[in-house]
């Protein structure tokens, strides 16, 4: 079946590494779903840019930390595009913190749409590719889940590292029915988002082989080839795009 013929939902898309992953699937040629939480006005943009490269698209509010949005996002989404058939877990909360000063109500909120609301919608779509004996999954990850010695990560670290281990789980489960499930953990990426945090661009980038911060647009090409015909044969996979990133605290 051509990318033409295919539903994709993408958590968290109105606006960062999100939103460039809705245009590149739209670009694509598959009809996209737009999560947002908030910021309809920005998801609403979103669809007006897919609309206007001739693709079909739709706005749909939800938040994945709550049991009943998940369901009613996957449902909305079927309704009006289709079956799902292509899936980009990228919703993500951080909250800053480490041992010292270490909150539970922020690992809470976390762990509710990082590891919580993932596994909630993934099981959601999971019978629609089962039905079709196709389907790909991509989650979001970090290379915080993978060991960076950033400060301030410790917690958020944690849900990451627990999105990489449901990836391979949720790969082993699903393979058997036509299903990948891959992760892309990336490293440092200019958004909106990494701008307010008043985050040293040029400090990050000198920690990257590359000497760049990463863009938007270098995740939404990894999600596009995870999700073609020509990644049919991987899965269970985490593939770090990071421009090379050093400061981990152990490679072993």
């Amino acid at each position: 079946m051509p990318m033409s013929q295919r539903v994709a939902l993408v958590t968290g898309s109105s606006r960062g590494i999100g939103r460039a992953v809705a245009l590149r699937l739209a670009r694509d040629g598959a009809a996209v779903a737009v999560n947002y939480r908030e910021r309809r006005d920005r998801a609403e943009e979103v669809v007006d840019a897919i609309t206007r490269l001739g693709g079909r698209a739709v706005a749909i509010g939800a938040d994945l930390a709550k049991a009943d949005d998940c369901t009613r996002l996957v449902e909305a989404t079927r309704q009006a595009l289709g079956p799902i058939e292509i899936l980009v877990n990228n919703a993500g909360v951080f909250r800053k913190g480490d041992l010292a000063d270490f909150e539970q109500s922020q690992m809470d909120d976390m762990r509710d749409v990082n590891v919580d609301g993932l596994v909630r919608i993934t099981r959601s779509v999971a019978g629609d590719m089962k039905a079709r004996r196709w389907g790909r999954i991509v989650n979001i990850t970090s290379i915080a889940g993978i060991g960076t010695s950033a400060v301030g990560t410790t917690f958020y670290a944690a849900t990451k590292a627990a999105v990489i281990t449901l990836t391979r789980r949720f790969a082993l489960d699903l393979g058997p029915h036509g299903i990948t499930v891959n992760a892309i953990a990336p490293g440092f990426i200019a958004t909106d988002m990494a701008a307010e945090s008043g985050a040293n661009f040029d400090a990050i980038a000198a920690k990257a082989m590359m000497r760049r911060v990463g863009t938007p647009d270098d995740i939404a090409s990894a999600v596009s080839f995870l999700v073609s015909e020509q990644a049919g044969f991987i899965t269970a996979q985490v593939l770090t795009v990071d421009g090379g990133r050093t400061d981990f605290i152990a490679h072993s």
